[in-house]
């Protein structure tokens, strides 16, 4: 067996309002089999999540401990982590493509983020303006960016797995959380959502956080 990495993070998946996804991590390391260590800190835990805060580089989770390196902030996880692991692409201008697709989907969240913690007085409005303006634009952009290598058939940079595609699958299912026939109309993205949920290396990480209800976060909605 190969080192071992250890991920701390909350008990759930993570799409909050700063943008920190927890779970893109955990899909990444467990899909290419890298052994890590895990802390799941659940709500019960706030007074030792509260002591290990005021230690870390922004006082924030997810961090990935590599030996002695301690890395804050998702997007630097998984670059790290792809990096490390050849899930960067295979020359600069897929490596570029991929940062470009990554950061897209930050800005894309960070909309979602203000729907889904507006609070409950005003949800279901905002979630039907969100769903009938805002995503319709997202995913056809989704939609393009997918489709530039091997028509989308595969992967954000053709036939082999990269970093990005476990951020947008996990994007992708949080949205059908909100909608579950938000993707009827754009099949590319509906076929990508299906070949990435059928991985077998993903399958027991995925029918594990079905059963335990881990929740997409704990303060917000569509849940």
């Amino acid at each position: 067996m190969g080192k071992s990495y250890k991920f701390t993070y909350f008990d759930m998946r993570g799409l909050g309002e700063q943008v920190r996804l927890g779970e893109q991590v955990r899909l990444l390391l467990v899909d290419n089999n890298i052994p890590f260590e895990e802390k799941r800190f659940t709500k019960e835990e706030d007074t030792e999540w509260q002591k290990l805060k005021v230690k870390l580089p922004f006082g924030q989770l997810p961090t990935l401990q590599d030996d002695d390196e301690l890395i804050a902030q998702s997007g630097a996880i998984m670059r790290h982590l792809a990096r490390k692991h050849d899930l960067y692409g295979k020359n600069e201008s897929e490596r570029t493509y991929a940062d470009m697709v990554y950061d897209s989907m930050k800005d894309w969240h960070s909309v979602y983020a203000k729907t889904v913690y507006c609070g409950d007085q005003n949800f279901e409005e905002l979630r039907e303006k969100y769903l009938t303006t805002i995503l319709p634009r997202a995913l056809s952009a989704f939609t393009t960016f997918l489709n530039r290598y091997d028509n989308g058939e595969h992967f954000v940079l053709g036939n082999k797995i990269s970093f990005v595609d476990y951020t947008l699958f996990e994007e992708l299912d949080c949205h059908l959380r909100l909608d579950s026939s938000c993707l009827k109309d754009y099949p590319l993205l509906a076929a990508f959502h299906s070949r990435m949920n059928q991985r077998p290396s993903l399958q027991n990480h995925l029918m594990k956080r079905a059963t335990s209800n881990v929740p997409v976060n704990w303060s917000g909605n569509a849940n």
